[in-house]
């Protein structure tokens, strides 16, 4: 290995480490703190050692990726959405309630929240705007990445499903509930408050209800 190996290897650990502690993302002001420049941060994308994620930040590249075995897509939704939800087709996947994971990652927001956000060339996200004291009811947790990311629990996210069901496929539904049915438990005190809350009580009770 090249004394210029040796040194770069060493940089990438450093930026591993930094990488571990915020999510998987870091911002360019922190790159530079490592003594990097734009020249030499372009030059870590170009080897495929950095990938940047939209202005300003940068994850793991596909090549450091490849040797750490990191879910950089994981890593990078977990770091730059922390107070998002996972909700519809994405909450789904992590639930085993679909086969095949989405091609984009529907993540509940505050309405609030700046557009700007979104505006990524890579993971592709869909954002489902939510008012404040709806974005944080039946909220619970699961690990994504190295970290954890907030998600809908059951309950919750069937009452969504019902609500947003023109969003979905009529094959995603049917097999949302198919799923949810078979659980083994289940908290229909909990998806009646729910139901309540987002409005969905008749749809929840003709669709679900007779097989209860």
């Amino acid at each position: 290995m090249t004394k210029t190996e040796k040194k770069r290897q060493l940089l990438m650990e450093q930026i591993q480490e930094l990488m571990k502690e915020n999510q998987g993302i870091l911002r360019t002001a922190q790159l530079y703190e490592l003594n990097l420049d734009y020249r030499k941060i372009q030059r870590l994308v170009e080897l495929g050692l950095l990938a940047r994620v939209k202005n300003g930040y940068y994850s793991l590249g596909e090549k450091q990726e490849e040797k750490t075995g990191l879910k950089r897509e994981e890593q990078m939704i977990a770091g730059l959405f922390p107070d998002g939800v996972l909700t519809l087709e994405s909450a789904l996947y992590y639930y085993h309630y679909l086969r095949e994971r989405p091609y984009c990652w529907h993540i509940a927001i505050d309405k609030n929240t700046s557009k700007s956000r979104f505006k990524l060339e890579y993971p592709l996200v869909e954002p489902h705007y939510t008012e404040g004291e709806y974005l944080s009811l039946g909220v619970s947790v699961i690990p994504l990445g190295d970290g954890i990311m907030q998600i809908y629990e059951k309950e919750r996210l069937i009452c969504d499903c019902m609500k947003f069901e023109d969003k979905l496929e009529r094959e995603v539904m049917q097999e949302a509930l198919r799923c949810y049915l078979r659980e083994p438990i289940k908290d229909i005190h909990k998806l009646m408050e729910y139901a309540r809350a987002r409005r969905v009580v008749q749809k929840v009770q003709s669709r679900i209800g007779a097989w209860l």
